[in-house]
């Protein structure tokens, strides 16, 4: 499938797009994530732990969502003086197989985000790494989160984003359009998936309106911040 068509996916043909996708490339996931960000991936995730602020509930109970190898889930559980339990929940189910190896202390669940096997005011906290934008319907998964966070509860998303600065912006475009869909394919072997990523980031929201529908959907005190010149972004809100 092409960057053309991948980029008119809606509904039930993008869920089922995405799973299929991140399925096939599991086994070389977390060697092409690390690669093509230069490693700046890992403190991208620091950053979104920090953010999370864990020590308000350190004994809680915390949901990484859309965890695929659960790598984000993992510098949770990792954290001195965190003693809580971390569920990574992902319906790419070969990613949460080949997460579990490296995961002491997590859970892996397999669910969509749309609709979480959780009851309500369930977690103290939720992070998203990259994963909200590749959500059908991002509307509703960011109610699906309010919904299972109690009051109070923090929700961090960590994005790729476009770059909005020159001369960043055209250099990182150069890179994303012919760069990091040859290496992809060669190293995944999966066709589509890497002219994908850069699709879906020049069709995801900006960062403004990511804060805007955030508290549409209940959150309040949402903020936005990029991260190494704008490459990723780091949107944070609370459950009231």
């Amino acid at each position: 499938m092409s960057s053309p068509a991948v980029e008119q996916l809606h509904g039930e043909a993008k869920r089922s797009y995405v799973r299929e996708m991140f399925s096939a490339i599991a086994p070389r996931y977390d060697l092409l994530n690390h690669a093509l960000t230069l490693n700046i991936d890992r403190g991208w995730r620091r950053r979104a732990v920090r953010r999370l602020e864990w020590s308000r509930a350190p004994n809680g109970a915390f949901l990484d969502l859309c965890a695929g190898t659960l790598d984000l889930a993992i510098e949770l559980e990792r954290q001195r003086g965190f003693h809580g339990a971390v569920i990574g929940a992902d319906f790419a189910i070969p990613m949460l197989e080949l997460g579990k190896a490296k995961a002491r202390r997590v859970r892996p669940v397999g669910a969509d985000a749309l609709g979480l096997p959780f009851p309500d005011e369930a977690f103290e906290g939720c992070t998203v790494g990259f994963g909200v934008r590749n959500l059908a319907d991002l509307d509703g998964g960011l109610r699906e989160i309010a919904r299972v966070l109690k009051p109070g509860g923090r929700v961090v998303l960590l994005e790729l984003s476009l770059p909005r600065r020159w001369p960043i912006r055209p250099l990182y475009q150069f890179y994303a359009r012919y760069v990091l869909p040859l290496i992809g394919r060669l190293v995944s072997k999966h066709m589509s998936a890497y002219d994908y990523l850069p699709a879906s980031i020049r069709g995801f929201a900006k960062p403004a309106e990511l804060v805007r529908r955030l508290e549409q959907a209940g959150f309040r005190d949402a903020r936005a911040e990029d991260l190494t010149f704008g490459i990723a972004l780091l949107v944070s809100a609370v459950r009231p």
